[in-house]
């Protein structure tokens, strides 16, 4: 995986999903976007979409992008630069550290979850941010960078490089030198989404409690009382009783008995 073996390369099949993947989404242009910021930002009450948002574009022409949060389906017009892109579930383009801690911080995710940016400081490098505890009080974020030599492998530590950013993340997810292993990319709400299946509500069906011992021939018969229309006794069973009733002649005339 990297230019020097590795200790321990059990877990690798996990993350082997991320092995050489980078170059083939980015290059046919598979991405999902995220929300930045909350927007619009009256107030906490008032946000139609909230940061860690994903979003779905349904109009990206000039500055304002009209999206829809796939977690909640609340539309809005938001400026185009209050997202970023997400390739590899962890690869972002368009981030800054401080919106990186800011996402990384998040409820759902845990120590271990992590994110690959686009460097403010070294221009055509990368960094890697990873959550260092799943304490909320106590939690913070940790960035390395991630430097390329001159065949366009890339490393944090100069020992250990790796033809991809991929191959860094199934590395360092299995073995240690980073703060924590990584676990799962930052969380993005929304997007595990399943779509709810609705419809009317179930129809409730009676099941009263009858004590056949105590049930006589006029409450299977009779007229109720009350004009209501249902009965304890449904039409099928009605017309079986009726019919073995007029079997066994203990019934003369049951048809004119029924209530109806």
């Amino acid at each position: 995986m990297g230019s020097r073996p590795s200790k321990d390369r059990r877990g690798s099949s996990a993350h082997a999903v991320l092995l050489d993947t980078e170059e083939s989404t980015m290059d046919s242009g598979r991405f999902v976007v995220v929300s930045l910021y909350d927007y619009p930002s009256r107030g906490p009450g008032d946000c139609t979409i909230r940061v860690g948002e994903r979003l779905n574009i349904l109009s990206d022409e000039g500055e304002w992008w009209k999206v829809s949060s796939s977690a909640t389906g609340n539309e809005s017009y938001i400026p185009s630069n209050y997202t970023a892109k997400v390739y590899n579930r962890w690869q972002f383009v368009g981030l800054s550290k401080q919106k990186a801690e800011e996402l990384l911080m998040l409820p759902h995710n845990h120590a271990g979850s992590f994110l690959i940016r686009e460097s403010e400081t070294y221009p055509g490098s990368h960094t890697l941010s990873v959550r260092r505890s799943s304490s909320h009080e106590c939690a913070s974020v940790k960035h390395y960078r991630i430097s390329c030599i001159e065949n366009g492998w890339v490393y944090i530590s100069p020992g250990l490089t790796f033809r991809t950013l991929s191959d860094l993340v199934a590395h360092y997810s299995v073995s240690d030198g980073l703060c924590c292993t990584l676990g799962e990319p930052c969380y993005i709400i929304g997007s595990n989404n399943v779509p709810v299946v609705t419809g009317p509500p179930p129809v409730a069906v009676k099941r009263p409690t009858i004590n056949w011992k105590d049930v006589d021939s006029s409450m299977i018969f009779g007229q109720r009382k009350d004009g209501a229309e249902d009965s304890i006794v449904s039409e099928g069973l009605k017309e079986a009783i009726n019919s073995y009733l007029y079997m066994t002649e203990e019934c003369e005339d049951c048809s004119q008995l029924w209530d109806t």
